[in-house]
């Protein structure tokens, strides 16, 4: 290995540490290592074997999972970042043990506990409640701060619901109820959040785990390079391409931004690209990751329970929003090309196609997941059989071939990735736990839909206002959380608003509607400044301003602000209720939408824009989005007057240009 490839690994792994909660592990050694090796080995074959061969009870399978998960927890994640990081201190052995002995009363007592009625008993208020505060420490080191401190404020609101102001008063929970509902039941942590994770999500993890071992990461950058390397402002094209085929299977924007922008950002920093420009192509392309199909960062199997509808219904209705996302910024990093007069990559600086296609068969796993689904197969089976189709596929070529050490690697990784999503999961049930037991959800969907209605009595200016509202509401508990968290906060919270507005203002949008519109603004949090992880992590490689490049990535991602009210008064583009030739014609009319918008954001089309071109290209862009055949026909018309207006303008300059060459 290089020294330079030693520095960029070692410059990964510092960013990584600073901005993504899940990379702050201790690197130990000795017994310590050995203890941690075998708990990742035993985590991953549990869930192997329960995934082929039936699950246990839900509160086995639950609790058995999150004891693996906060055991492993407290052994490698340190109480603080700077702490030594090559041993585990006494009280750590001490947490770890407690995680065992609390995660194991269920399966232990699993009959006295399923057949009791009443009230806990004193030994299970002590268990419920120590069970409650391991996970929010683990929550605390391995996802980060701000989910517990929102678990935390709900766990206060559950406590001392008679002295709420107004509304927000309720009978409140005392301690024995309180723990009863977060451990004893599967209302709380051992819900449908944890029930997830112990089952499709780990397992989808794994295959991704499998995936890294054989190359495919590695080859997803090679495709990239090939197919767009040599276009104009080839690097930030890569980085589109590359980012949205890593982060589907990642689940982490920060970690997608820092591994694809290791080499992209320095690339488009050569072609001429700004360093503010460059960290916000990567942050905005890796964040878009996570709402690309087939996986959606694990995200798709959490919306299975929560939304209520098959994984198909939910990969399609996820299509056309991602397309418009990254057609978005591919738009405007071209824009951005053409205007600093860029060109793409030199062709010996990338890779052969014939040796790329060679590898093609490298995205067969990922093409068989989505076969699998499509044709009904249970998720977890689908998760299985493609992790088992990797293994095949990488018997092909001795470089990507799995060897008995990358096979038991990828378990162990594998389940370290789960760590944080587990921990997370746990912790969301609180929140989850809290809001059904109290029904604080309908409070706050009530207040927002309530607020709206004071500001104006206009049904179509309150569902926007609402709508409007309940996208601040999902930013700000966005922040911080990963993809999983994200999501699970946010439906629980925020999604209510829009969904009383069905009785309130007597409309029919969509449940699947509504959860994507949270989950989308939810997920560009990470990119959305003043708390904007991956724009942050982008900058750590660039070398930029981290709030200039956050600005940056937002208005790259400007598609991701847009096209959620599209589809909540439109569902056409999630194809819900629509044929092949409505979403086909949404979908075209949406893409010279964005191309509009992203002129206007960029200042430049065929030509620089001055601001009065630039606001009526984002009129234009606008009507073209929305998916009515009238606006289509008024946008259309007037796209292909600006697209006239340029060309015109352009041959008149080449025209002078060709008098005053005759002249001289």
């Amino acid at each position: 290995m290089s020294k330079t490839q030693t520095n960029q690994d070692v410059n990964q792994e510092e960013l990584m540490e600073k901005y993504d909660a899940e990379s702050r592990t201790r690197k130990l050694s000795g017994v310590a290592a050995g203890i941690v090796f075998t708990g990742l080995l035993a985590f991953s074959l549990f869930q192997l074997y329960t995934g082929a061969f039936g699950q246990f009870t839900a509160y086995i399978q639950r609790t058995i999972h999150l004891g693996f998960a906060l055991a492993l927890i407290f052994l490698l994640f340190p109480a603080r970042r700077k702490t030594k990081r090559d041993h585990v201190p006494w009280y750590d052995y001490g947490l770890m043990g407690l995680s065992i002995i609390v995660c194991a009363y269920w399966p232990f007592f699993y009959e006295t506990l399923v057949q009791q009625l009443g009230s806990i008993t004193g030994v299970q208020l002590f268990i419920g409640s120590v069970a409650i505060l391991l996970v929010l420490e683990a929550a605390r080191r391995a996802v980060g701060l701000p989910i517990v401190t929102i678990a935390s404020l709900f766990i206060a609101y559950a406590l001392l619901g008679p002295y709420m102001p107004g509304m927000l008063s309720h009978g409140g929970l005392n301690l024995d109820e309180f723990v009863k509902s977060m451990f004893f039941t599967t209302e709380g942590i051992l819900g449908t959040p944890l029930q997830v994770s112990s089952t499709y999500i780990f397992l989808f993890l794994l295959f991704g785990a499998f995936l890294v071992q054989t190359g495919v990461g590695g080859y997803f950058n090679d495709l990239a390079l090939a197919i767009a390397g040599r276009r104009v402002g080839g690097p930030a094209k890569v980085a589109i391409f590359s980012s949205a085929l890593n982060g589907t299977i990642s689940g982490s924007s920060v970690a997608n931004t820092v591994t694809t922008g290791s080499y992209t950002i320095p690339m488009m920093k050569k072609l001429g690209y700004k360093p503010n420009f460059a960290g916000a192509v990567e942050a905005a392309a890796s964040t878009g990751g996570q709402i690309m199909p087939p996986i959606m960062g694990a995200a798709a199997f959490l919306m299975i329970e929560f939304a209520g509808v098959g994984y198909w219904e939910i990969a399609k209705a996820a299509l056309v929003p991602a397309m418009l996302y990254f057609v978005g910024i591919w738009v405007m990093t071209h824009f951005e090309a053409k205007r600093l007069g860029l060109k793409g990559l030199p062709k010996e600086s990338l890779p052969r196609k014939i040796d790329v296609l060679k590898k093609l068969y490298l995205l067969l796993p990922i093409v068989a997941i989505v076969v699998l689904l499509f044709q009904g197969f249970s998720i977890e089976r689908t998760a299985l059989l493609g992790i088992a189709i990797t293994i095949l596929v990488s018997l092909f070529h001795k470089d990507t071939r799995l060897t008995p050490s990358k096979f038991v690697l990828a378990l162990t990784s594998g389940a370290r990735t789960a760590l944080g999503v587990a921990a997370a999961t746990a912790c969301a049930g609180i929140i989850v736990g809290v809001v059904t037991k109290t029904g604080l959800g309908l409070k706050l969907g009530g207040s927002i839909v309530g607020v709206a209605a004071s500001l104006t009595s206009s049904a179509d200016l309150q569902l926007l206002l609402t709508l409007f509202f309940t996208m601040i509401t999902a930013i700000i508990l966005g922040m911080g959380s990963p993809t999983t968290a994200n999501y699970i906060i946010t439906s629980t919270i925020a999604l209510p608003a829009i969904l009383a507005l069905n009785n309130q203002l007597d409309v029919a949008i969509p449940a699947l509607a509504a959860h994507m519109f949270v989950f989308y603004f939810g997920i560009v949090a990470d990119i959305t400044p003043p708390v904007a992880l991956s724009a942050f992590a982008a900058t750590g490689i660039s070398g930029g301003d981290p709030i200039k490049t956050g600005v940056n990535a937002a208005k790259l991602a400007i598609a991701a602000f847009i096209i959620p009210y599209m589809f909540v008064l439109q569902p056409q583009l999630l194809m819900i209720d629509s044929t092949i030739f409505e979403t086909g014609h949404a979908l075209i009319t949406a893409i010279f939408g964005m191309i509009a918008i992203g002129a206007c954001l960029i200042g430049y089309w065929y030509k620089s824009l001055a601001w009065h071109e630039r606001l009526i290209a984002f009129v234009t862009g606008f009507l073209l989005i929305y998916p009515d055949g009238y606006t289509d026909l008024v946008g259309m018309a007037v796209f292909v007057m600006l697209l006239i207006y340029q060309w015109s303008f352009l041959n008149r300059q080449r025209e002078e240009a060709k008098s005053r060459s005759k002249g001289a």
